[in-house]
């Protein structure tokens, strides 16, 4: 697909022409429903500003962009013509945590003179708007004011990058986009530090607003800084990358200069959507479908190629396997192990992580001597058990089209792309050749060590999932304060909105928080062992990992099989319960069967489930729960079943740093 090319369609329901729009100063636009309005003034600047049902969610604040060429768009604009249209329907996307999405918003176009529109839409859970340009000549974006105020200096959660230090100073634009969340009054945060998106914002009550943005294809990412003032959120960009040195066994680019603008554009440009998810319960934000919504739909084909699952992966358990006749390692014999574990497990792929193409020249056709790799596609094709390859960025970019169209010939399925660790223009648009050129070879893309989705893997189905997570990978290497328990029940609220999430749960080693260490080698996770398990109904990942060693797996059968036997993707998707930092619990059905999951942070924590979801009849339910010594011993838990009825309340108690798990079968 084009992303150029892009038809942009509507159903107008008004066009007000020039004349009748020329005085007017305020715009107003609501939701379906009636309980959000978004109002838009034009002055001598354009401003917008969100309610819900009267309470101020933004306070009005400025949209503008600037050219290269002085011109600003949004300053002293001329409005030629509004259109108001409304869209009411069904997108039934290829995979997703469910199997339809309704799509019910009102819209509103402004169309100025200049060559500039705004699109502004507003759905019964929140706003969307984004610029569009109609220019004849390519366009050089020096900057884009997009400013979210938020009155009365609200507690947010957000999350700052952990920049990686270049000749001698931390540069922020470099970074894994992995973090835990700060929760501090705006007016706390560091105003010299950014802030990665999704950002989360409390207003009055229980209400809460989400910013992130969709539709991200080939411009770059914005960061968010907190006004000198601390009235709000304000826009950043990474500039356009001008030398750009390789470092890091050649796997890394590092900017070391940039150009004086953010974006270089076709004149005809759909630019992403700033995005407003507004929440009156947190639960709200547990099943958001607004990021993938407003993403440019995929273009019509056959997606059935497209397999998600689970893969036993290498990288995290450092190949430890024992208990065998080999040494374990980066070798053909610890492959094929791992081979006949996932073949055993019913687990759909094998990923051979970093290690299996020589380091050094970034070239992905030199692989290593230890590496039979024709032999472990023969023998894992023998058992129905597909391959994924990793790879760094850089070497995937010098070659893109020859690595996939020959890997794939070879009976590759997949990519899992690495260390792009920006998101300037120029890594952004290098998000969506991949995934471009993985469709055209029918190849799975997981981009790992990238900044959070924007929707991609709705116009690029095979994008199938994205990393921009602080997963189970930073216990490796975690400080003493890391806090991963609350992190697992904040994310969800807030990265988990813009889309899927390469987590890599599935640990077998659990420790609680006294005794957890990290340890790269042999690595733990902190809390309980249904945790772990838990993690795999309430997190969106449809290339799912279970990231211990196949040799501690087999030591754990009855975790094993039924995290192997857990769905990837959704037929449906209920958030039950949960509070923003605290506890989640949440439903999700396949074929009939339900699962649900909870977490709880480090307090222990009594719940009662309401089964009204369920449907008439009578359920036999399999049931993993934390173990009576669970707080002292993670790996203490308890399985039992039980029957359930329909509308029946479930009580549940959880360790601290616990979790809960059960699939329901009629």
């Amino acid at each position: 697909m084009n992303w150029l090319n892009k038809k942009w369609i509507i159903t107008l329901a008004a066009v007000i022409p020039f004349g009748a729009v020329d005085a007017q100063k305020r715009l107003t636009l609501e939701d379906p429903t009636g309980k959000v309005e978004v109002c838009i003034t034009l002055d001598d600047v354009i401003k917008y500003s969100v309610s819900h049902e009267g309470d101020v969610m933004i306070a009005p604040s400025p949209i503008s962009m600037e050219l290269m060429d002085g011109a600003v768009l949004g300053k002293s604009p001329r409005l030629k013509k509004q259109s108001r249209s409304s869209e009411n329907s069904v997108i039934t996307p290829p995979l997703y945590k469910r199997k339809t999405i309704k799509d019910h918003y009102n819209e509103l176009v402004l169309h100025f003179k200049g060559n500039y529109s705004l699109v502004f839409r507003a759905y019964e859970d929140g706003v969307a708007y984004r610029f569009l340009t109609n220019s004849k000549d390519s366009l050089f974006i020096k900057n884009e004011q997009a400013v979210f105020n938020l009155p009365d200096n609200p507690k947010i959660f957000a999350a700052t990058p952990k920049g990686r230090t270049i000749d001698g100073e931390e540069n922020q634009y470099h970074s894994s986009f992995q973090n835990t969340y700060q929760h501090v009054n705006l007016s706390e945060w560091d105003k010299n530090r950014l802030a990665f998106m999704p950002v989360l914002a409390e207003r009055r009550g229980e209400k809460k607003v989400c910013i992130t943005e969709a539709d991200l294809l080939n411009y770059p990412g914005m960061f968010l800084k907190v006004s000198p003032d601390d009235k709000g959120f304000y826009g950043h960009f990474a500039a356009y990358p001008k030398d750009v040195s390789v470092e890091v066994r050649g796997l890394k680019g590092v900017v070391k200069t940039r150009e004086p603008y953010i974006a270089k554009v076709a004149g005809k440009m759909f630019f992403p959507w700033r995005v407003m998810v507004i929440s009156e319960k947190d639960t709200e934000l547990l099943c958001s479908d607004m990021v993938y919504k407003l993403a440019t739909p995929a273009a019509e084909g056959d997606y059935s190629w497209i397999k998600p699952g689970k893969v036993a992966w290498d990288w995290w358990n450092d190949w430890n396997l024992y208990g065998v006749d080999f040494r374990a390692g980066i070798n053909t014999e610890t492959y094929k192990y791992y081979i006949d574990f996932a073949a055993k497990q019913g687990v759909e792929y094998v990923i051979l992580d970093e290690g299996w193409a020589v380091a050094g020249p970034a070239d992905l056709f030199q692989i290593v001597p230890e590496i039979d790799l024709k032999e472990l596609i023969r023998y894992a094709d023998t058992k129905k058990v597909g391959l994924i390859l990793w790879a760094g960025y850089r070497a995937f970019d010098l070659d893109m089209e020859r690595v996939c169209k020959h890997y794939a010939a070879m009976g590759i399925k997949g990519f899992k792309i690495d260390f792009m660790d920006r998101d300037d223009q120029y890594m952004i648009d290098f998000n969506r050749r991949c995934a471009e050129m993985g469709a055209k070879y029918k190849l799975l893309i997981d981009l790992h060590g990238t900044s959070k989705p924007t929707g991609l893997q709705r116009t690029y189905p095979n994008a199938i999932n994205f990393e921009g997570v602080h997963g189970l990978e930073e216990l490796k290497w975690a400080k003493p304060d890391t806090d991963q328990v609350t992190y697992d029940v904040t994310m969800p609220f807030i990265r988990m909105v813009a889309g899927p999430v390469d987590y890599t749960q599935g640990a077998m080693n659990n420790m609680n928080k006294e005794n957890f260490k990290a340890i790269y080698s042999e690595p733990m996770s902190q809390g309980t062992r249904c945790r772990q398990l838990a993690e795999y109904v309430i997190f969106d990942s449809p290339l799912n990992m279970l990231c211990d060693a196949p040799t501690n797996y087999l030591k754990e059968p009855q975790c094993t099989q039924f995290i192997a036997s857990i769905p990837t993707v959704w037929d449906e998707t209920k958030a039950l319960s949960g509070k923003v930092g605290e506890y989640v619990v949440m439903a999700r059905q396949k074929d009939e069967v339900w699962y649900v999951g909870a977490l709880t942070n480090w307090n222990a924590r009594d719940m009662e489930l309401d089964l009204s979801f369920l449907g008439e009849g009578e359920y036999q339910a399999e049931i993993f729960e934390d173990g009576i010594n669970a707080d002292r011993v993670g790996k203490d838990y308890r399985y039992r079943t039980v029957k359930l009825s329909a509308g029946k309340k479930m009580k549940i108690h959880m360790a601290p740093g616990g979790g809960f798990v059960m699939r329901i079968l009629k």
